[in-house]
């Protein structure tokens, strides 16, 4: 199962009670104040982790408290330290303080940490209000409650490619030829249901991620199909390969279905309709001349790259291509 938002409660651990105690020993009739500190209460932090890729970890989990500190001591003993909650989320989840509608952190970084909640600092004993004029104080102070905030996570993955076109366009197999990933595959609409990253390994240890995006329809914006939901995912992507299915199964045209999903990638954001695009028209193993294909590029006044993801044409040079653009960005 992918979750890609959850909203969860922290409260970092409260700090201990200063102590109130008075020297007992044996020949010392009249002991001084001897009350420690309390113990800090232990804070709240964010770790950015590799080997976590969804939000699943919460599905059920929606509260998370850190230790709070133990209460001071006498003989001047300050009491232990609450210990420190360290919450592991997936590289990508932007965090959010819900109450104020503001964004704490992009944890777009491996082991990126960051402290969201302090905990509360200890009490004074009695010991640390002892003066000149005030030898026997039976003051003391209580510990400071833990920060507590109210959290949304969401995650948006981090790859290098995203595939947007319409269901069945070819995405899942594009990246199953490409990489190890093994998306659901199937002659019906919908078959991705959730976003499938894959990585690209190419000669002389060069490697990319690419993003398979549950496909588009038109009227996505208003909810139609599978929405938006997964749009957000392809927003970090440095170029997005736009599949262009040659033979579409309901026989639609492919330079209006290619508007389409333009068109919906506009309403979404102009920001990810402006990112560098790149056209691919796949099953050009049923249009061995590119007779098609060249109709296509003249309608729509681009060029694209032919290939079959079920045969494996021109997959190679596409992924070589896209490493090239990558790299070009990498550089700017």
């Amino acid at each position: 199962m992918f979750i890609d938002e959850t909203k969860i409660w922290i409260k970092a651990g409260n700090g201990g009670n200063g102590c109130l105690s008075f020297r007992r020993e044996k020949y010392t009739s009249k002991g001084g104040p001897d009350g420690g500190y309390g113990g800090k209460g232990g804070d709240i932090y964010f770790l950015a982790v590799e080997d976590v890729d969804t939000l699943l970890d919460f599905t059920g989990r929606h509260h998370f408290k850190a230790k709070n500190a133990k209460d001071g001591e006498g003989a001047n003993k300050t009491g232990s330290d609450g210990d420190d909650l360290v919450i592991k989320v997936p590289v990508g989840t932007l965090i959010y303080d819900t109450d104020f509608d503001l964004m704490l952190k992009d944890m777009d970084k491996p082991n990126m940490k960051i402290l969201v909640c302090q905990g509360g600092k200890g009490g004074r004993g009695n010991k640390s209000f002892a003066s000149s004029t005030n030898q026997t104080p039976r003051q003391t102070t209580v510990g400071k409650i833990g920060q507590e905030r109210n959290i949304k996570l969401e995650l948006k993955l981090i790859a290098d490619v995203g595939l947007v076109g319409l269901p069945n366009a070819g995405k899942s197999t594009l990246v199953s030829r490409c990489s190890a990933a093994k998306p659901k595959i199937a002659d019906y609409p919908f078959t991705t249901l959730e976003p499938v990253l894959g990585i690209v390994e190419l000669s002389d240890f060069r490697r990319f991620v690419m993003a398979d995006i549950p496909g588009l329809i038109e009227g996505a914006h208003n909810g139609a199909g599978l929405g938006f939901d997964f749009l957000k995912h392809i927003e970090r992507t440095k170029i997005i390969v736009h599949i262009i299915d040659l033979f579409p199964p309901d026989n639609s045209d492919p330079v209006e279905n290619y508007k389409k999903i333009r068109n919906e990638l506009k309403s979404h954001s102009q920001e990810l309709a402006n990112k560098t695009e790149v056209i691919v028209f796949n099953k050009i193993d049923l249009d061995p001349e590119s007779k098609l294909a060249s109709k296509i590029e003249k309608k729509l006044g681009k060029k694209g790259f032919l290939i079959s993801a079920v045969t494996g044409q021109g997959i190679d040079q596409l992924c070589q291509e896209l490493w090239k653009k990558i790299k070009n960005q990498d550089q700017e």
